[in-house]
Formats: C-alpha cells, sequence, structure tokens
C-alpha cells in the first residue's frame, strides 16, 4: 500500500504525479512501509537503499517495459494490469488442435493463468529474451494462481516443467519455466506441490536408416556437439510454425530421464509451460511422462495465445 502526504503542501507534487506516470514511479518488486522505522539502523538501511536505487538509476537507467515510465522495469500500473490478465484462471484446451480428440475430447486439460496479449504477453517476452529477470516475481505469482485454482488446493500431485532446448537455454542462460517454478518454490505458495525436474530434450529431427542410429539415444545439446552444430542455433524454436510443422518438429523430442524414471512410475503428475499455442508441446511431455510410467492429470501455463470465448470461467469449478 502506498503511503500519500495528506499535507496540503504536497498539493503540487500530486498533481504532477497524477500529470506524469515517470515521476515517483514506486517499484512493486520492493516493499514499502507504512511508516517510520522505529530502529536506527533500519533507517540508515532503508536510506542507503533508497541512495543506492538513485545511483542505479543514474547508472543504468532503466524503463518500464510496458508503458516506459522511467526509473522502474515494471511500473505499478502495469502489475496491476498484469495481474488482472491473471485474475480469473481459464481452460484453455480447447483452441488448442494438439490437446484435443477429432470429435472434441480434450486429451489434456490446461488451465492458463492468462491471455498471452498486451502487458502479459510483453513481461512474459521481455523476462524469455531480454533478461529482464525482476518481472519473475509478478508472473511467478500469477503461475501460482494458475496452479491452485487447476488443484483446488488438493494435495497429492507434482509439478513436471516442460524443459527448453538446448540453444534456447545456451542463448538466455535460463529456464523460463524453472525459473518461475524456483521463485514459487522459495516464497512457499505451491508447499503441497513438489517439483519434479524428470524431463529432457532428446533429438527431434528423423535420422536416415543404417549410420548413426545412435543418435536417436542422445539429449539435443549433445547430438548437436556431435554432429557440429553447437553455438548455431539450432534451429529448434517454433516460432512461426503451423500446426502441422509444430507437431512433427517436436515429436519423440522429449523423454524421461533415465535415472528419475523411477521418481515419476505412479505418481499424479501436472505438466507446466511457459505458453500454449497449438498445444504440440504439451501433447509430446504428456507421451513422455506416460512412457516412463506416470500419470498426466493435467497442465498449468502461464497464457494462452487463443483464449477461449469463456475465458471469464473460472478454472477452480472444474478442477484437474
Amino acid at each position: 500500500m502506498t503511503v500519500t502526504p495528506h499535507s496540503p503542501l504536497f498539493g503540487g507534487q500530486r498533481h504532477l504525479r497524477a500529470k506524469d506516470p515517470d515521476i515517483g514511479a514506486p517499484d512493486p518488486g520492493q516493499a514499502r512501509r507504512r511508516g517510520r522505522d522505529s530502529s536506527r539502523l533500519g533507517r540508515f538501511a532503508a536510506a542507503m537503499e533508497g541512495s543506492l536505487d538513485e545511483l542505479r538509476a543514474i547508472i543504468v537507467p532503466v524503463e518500464c517495459i510496458c508503458c516506459g515510465a522511467e526509473d522502474t522495469v515494471l511500473c505499478t500500473d502495469c502489475a496491476k494490469r498484469v495481474r488482472q490478465f491473471c485474475a480469473q484462471p481459464f481452460r484453455a484446451e480447447q483452441q488448442s488442435p494438439a490437446l484435443v480428440t477429432v470429435h472434441g475430447v480434450p486429451r489434456i486439460k490446461v488451465v492458463a493463468a492468462g491471455p498471452y496479449r498486451d502487458e502479459l504477453a510483453q513481461c512474459l517476452l521481455s523476462f524469455k529474451h531480454s533478461g529482464q529477470w525482476r518481472v519473475g516475481g509478478v508472473l511467478a505469482t500469477c503461475l501460482g494462481k494458475a496452479v491452485e485454482a487447476a488443484l483446488g488446493h488438493q494435495a497429492g500431485y507434482c509439478l513436471v516443467p516442460v524443459p527448453t532446448s538446448g540453444a534456447a537455454y545456451r542463448k538466455r542462460g535460463f529456464s523460463p519455466v524453472h525459473l518461475l517454478l524456483l521463485i514459487l518454490r522459495l516464497r512457499r505458495m505451491t508447499p503441497h506441490c513438489p517439483q519434479l525436474d524428470v524431463l529432457e530434450k532428446v533429438r527431434a529431427f528423423p535420422l536416415r536408416k543404417g549410420g548413426m542410429t545412435w543418435l536417436r539415444e542422445l539429449p539435443l545439446r549433445l547430438v548437436d556437439v556431435v554432429l557440429g552444430r553447437e553455438g548455431r542455433g539450432g534451429g529448434t524454436g517454433q516460432k512461426g510454425l503451423g500446426r502441422g510443422d509444430r507437431a512433427r518438429k517436436v515429436r519423440g523430442s522429449m523423454r524421461v530421464r533415465p535415472t528419475r524414471i523411477k521418481l515419476v512410475r505412479g505418481r499424479k503428475c501436472i505438466l507446466v509451460d511457459d505458453v500454449l499455442t497449438t498445444g504440440a508441446t504439451l501433447s509430446e511431455a504428456a507421451r513422455a511422462v506416460g512412457a516412463a510410467g506416470g500419470v498426466v492429470c493435467g497442465a498449468v501455463v502461464l497464457a494462452a495465445t487463443r483464449p477461449p470465448a469463456y475465458a471469464v470461467l473460472r478454472a477452480a469449478s472444474d478442477h484437474l
């Protein structure tokens, strides 16, 4: 809660803040006190923190990734918009061709935190591709709300993150889904859902019969090294591909690590991914977990690119 001055002396400043969002834009990632700290050491630490923030703003100026407000990565208004987008998680599998049968029956139930557009899409893109890790707290909160809406606070499930490709991991230096789940675990937002990091990427391209067939069983990043493709991007991205191309590209591209099959066998698993498009990636992840003996009960994503018309329907009314 932001404390606003009540003295008439601040009337001009309130007018400026109302006119210009760049003036005094607070950082939502920082906690703000209701009153003055009674401890002298606490007041000194707060003063030093404010001075360091001002120095950082001078040396490394930043802007809100959504509206361009100065001195903050994500301003209060845009953070509020992101939370509003994710206020009502919804079922999203009906708009993903790979997740439903020809009769419209869902193969996997998927709960999305919000639609992939506007501030939510901008935050997710900046988090994944521009290294804006400070927005991870807002995104992790939205993802945690979707997990709770999907499970209805029921225990006995485990979260299985969908792995990123080797080329994307080398380019970013981290896996977005794993980092968001780490934030959730550190904040104890999903204490009844342990995380099982068991999936890995393997080769996702056809190999001719005879010769180098042993590459089929290698992880994808090792295949890149063997074939001399490391550092070339790998061509593993799916952006711009259609439904059929996506399905062919990810077919057979995942497996449960052989040393962790026992962790999955017989467990009720919830897949976790960042963006849902055609559903090909989630379908392949479900196949890999099912082949290892796991029971895939559904999936949770942060954003859906094709939100259904009934997106206002709360997912809590239909648990996984």
